[in-house]
């Protein structure tokens, strides 16, 4: 069994799926352990079991696979694509029992149907869901969506689907489906505070709520080590290239060691990078002795060729270099089992500059300290929420701007789907 400690609310949907055959969805507020109770139920099943996430980013943190090479998925809109499955890939779908998919949010209806086609197909169970491998998902709709290329692509999956998401897939129908909630948060711990993430989560926060919230408004950047989520890109190498720009002294440079095929777009740091001493950086690795955790915040002590030196609340540790291993499934017929094995791997220093990040990338993790900044507006989704639900607590938590209603967008596809689970009975079964 996983050595993983779990809380009561995990180990109780631990306790339901782990001897279940059931395909299952787990959901739960931001900060509630889904990634957690996922590592643990991996370690602790006894069956073939693969773990895939839309993006290479999501596959890598939880040491799956993407979906798109796992189940040779072409780039573009999938509609009733027939799937390309060669024999070395029939042989491995035929020998899973549980697909466990992260981040499911972010996984588009068409997509899903396409995971449940291919697997029909390899396993010869057409009318069977999944092919009858048990498939247990893991995410939040109220956080980031999939995305949809285009207003046409939009009124396709309206038209067909009642909308982009996971659960507008045709399997979703079709399947039948438990669904547990994680309620207990351990991200934050002020119920208050707590309360006031649900509204946003929701949509259903009012103006004296946003009142509240814009009183954490400042045009001053707090003091300590503290990070900018922003809404694109631009904004964010914006902001980490002037920074890193008004340190002294030249920048020092580390290009990562690139071997096997590794997606460039599922680097967890950049290829190049680029540091001074008096950078803010972020630790992109959890630390085997517990000295750091992927998210912690800190400064450039020094540069050295093999280690780099951090300050991190007043204690300067030696980090080295680490190893990302970009994974790929495979069945081995003489041991009946689905191995692990490595397609390619990223070595580079387990940091990245932050003096800010994009709010997409954030999704995740927890900081002490975080400024958000809405310049133009949110513009999806639950975009807010998450940029919000970063922090620990409301003192660690400024506003560069004021927020209006118009930041809180939540599509009405995603409440009434989550509504109408509430008020389900027995099935889907909540905690």
């Amino acid at each position: 069994m996983s050595q993983i400690k779990l809380g009561k609310d995990q180990s109780a949907v631990m306790d339901a799926i782990i001897h279940s055959d059931e395909h299952c969805f787990i959901t739960g507020r931001a900060g509630t352990g889904k990634t957690v109770l996922l590592e643990a139920f991996r370690d602790a099943s006894t069956k073939k079991l693969v773990v895939v996430a839309p993006t290479g980013v999501a596959a890598i943190n939880v040491r799956g696979q993407t979906i798109h090479s796992l189940f040779r998925v072409p780039p573009g809109f999938h509609g009733d694509r027939s799937p390309d499955i060669n024999e070395k890939l029939k042989t491995l779908l035929s020998a899973i029992e549980v697909l466990v998919i992260d981040e499911v949010s972010m996984v588009r209806a068409d997509l899903l149907d396409f995971i449940d086609r291919s697997l029909r197909i390899a396993r010869g169970a057409k009318d069977t869901p999944f092919g009858g491998v048990q498939v247990v998902m893991f995410g939040d709709p109220y956080q980031l969506p999939p995305v949809v290329e285009g207003p046409q692509l939009e009124s396709y999956f309206a038209e067909n689907h009642g909308g982009p998401y996971f659960f507008n897939a045709n399997v979703w129908t079709e399947s039948d489906l438990t669904v547990y909630e994680l309620r207990e948060v351990f991200r934050q711990k002020d119920d208050a505070f707590i309360h006031l993430l649900d509204r946003v989560r929701v949509g259903e926060i009012d103006s004296h709520e946003i009142s509240e919230l814009n009183e954490l408004v400042t045009d001053k950047m707090p003091s300590g080590v503290t990070l900018t989520l922003a809404t694109t890109n631009r904004m964010v190498n914006k902001i980490n290239h002037l920074r890193l720009g008004g340190l002294k002294g030249s920048a020092g440079e580390f290009k990562a060691i690139v071997e096997g095929k590794v997606n460039d777009k599922a680097f967890p740091t950049d290829h190049l990078l680029k540091l001074k001493k008096g950078a803010q950086i972020m630790l992109v690795r959890n630390d085997p002795e517990r000295r750091w955790v992927n998210g912690t915040m800190g400064l450039i002590h020094s540069l050295g060729y093999d280690r780099i030196n951090v300050d991190i609340d007043g204690s300067v540790h030696a980090v080295e270099k680490e190893s990302w291993q970009s994974i790929k499934y495979s069945y081995e017929k003489k041991t009946k089992t689905v191995r692990e094995e490595v397609a390619g791997s990223f070595e580079q220093f387990p940091l990245r500059l932050a003096w800010a990040v994009t709010i997409h990338k954030s999704q995740g993790q927890t900081f002490d300290s975080v400024v958000v900044d809405t310049e133009g507006g949110a513009f999806a989704s639950g975009q807010l929420y998450v940029a919000l639900s970063r922090c620990k607590d409301r003192k660690g938590l400024h506003l560069r701007r004021p927020l209006t209603q118009r930041d809180v967008i939540v599509d009405p596809i995603v409440r009434d789907f989550m509504s109408r689970l509430d008020q389900t009975g027995s099935s889907p079964a909540y905690l």
